[in-house]
């Protein structure tokens, strides 16, 4: 049987502020801008915004209104934010630009004034994806039908928040999903080598896809079968090894064969 590890796809949740119940999520691609809207027409003479990443206590920006004054925290975590703030300081909205994979987080913020609120902002970011690559599979117990079948694995490296498939056609063969990891992603297709349907292995995300299709003759040619007994069936492998055994013998003989003629003419010279 053929074993393959499944990562448990993790879903994003969003959690509710502490005084407001308005929670967004966001999601966005690499090197796009988002912006966080602070939910206000215009800002009060007092009102007093606070946005902050990941926990309430990093204050990444506060717009004070009654002073007059924006304040942009962006050498907190490490500096990841630096030059990638914008705030309107009529609005309190938060835009963040040239944004990456590690800005995927939670968001907050306060406003105070004559009422107190808060929201929080679930924000995605999502990578360009790899092309798969499909490679061959071996199992350590080979298939024991007289059918020719082939194990490959459609893989791809340090993903998160995608879906990878193989299709059959149009219609989907098998899937997996992961989120909230950067992992390697394999999913195994068996094939019968004269199989004549044409697979795809997909990888998507909310934003996009890349494909790569499989030629099942040409893969297997090019492996030519040589260390993997997966793609040849049992007799197959048999009718390769009494050749084997057949060459093996009669390389041995003609080798005594010709020790024997040599000492047999050294003998005659003398």
């Amino acid at each position: 049987m053929l074993l393959f590890f499944a990562f448990l796809s993790l879903s994003s949740c969003c959690l509710k502020g502490v005084f407001g119940d308005a929670d967004d999520v966001k999601s966005v691609m690499e090197g796009d801008s988002v912006t966080l809207h602070a939910d206000l027409t215009h800002m009060q003479k007092d009102d007093l915004i606070e946005w902050s990443y990941k926990t309430r206590k990093t204050i990444i920006v506060r717009v004070n209104r009654e002073a007059n004054k924006v304040s942009v925290y962006d050498y907190v975590h490490d500096g990841m934010f630096r030059d990638r703030l914008q705030v309107d300081d009529q609005t309190g909205s938060l835009t963040i630009t040239n944004i990456t994979t590690q800005h995927s987080g939670l968001y907050h913020i306060t406003i105070s004034g004559k009422q107190k609120t808060s929201y929080t902002f679930n924000v995605t970011v999502y990578a360009f994806l790899p092309i798969p690559v499909i490679s061959s599979y071996c199992s350590q117990n080979p298939p024991s039908s007289s059918v020719s079948k082939y194990v490959l694995l459609c893989s791809v490296m340090n993903v998160s928040h995608v879906s990878l498939s193989w299709y059959n056609e149009s219609h989907v063969h098998s899937s997996i999903t992961v989120s909230d990891l950067n992992i390697r992603l394999s999913l195994p297709l068996e094939v019968e080598y004269q199989d004549t349907n044409t697979y795809r292995c997909v990888i998507n995300n909310t934003f996009t896809n890349q494909t790569q299709h499989l030629n099942i003759t040409q893969h297997c040619q090019l492996n030519q079968c040589s260390d993997c007994v997966c793609c040849c069936s049992i007799s197959e492998a048999v009718i390769r090894l009494v050749i084997s055994a057949v060459v093996g013998v009669a390389t041995v003989g003609f080798l005594v064969y010709d020790v024997k003629s040599t000492r047999v003419e050294k003998r005659r010279r003398v």
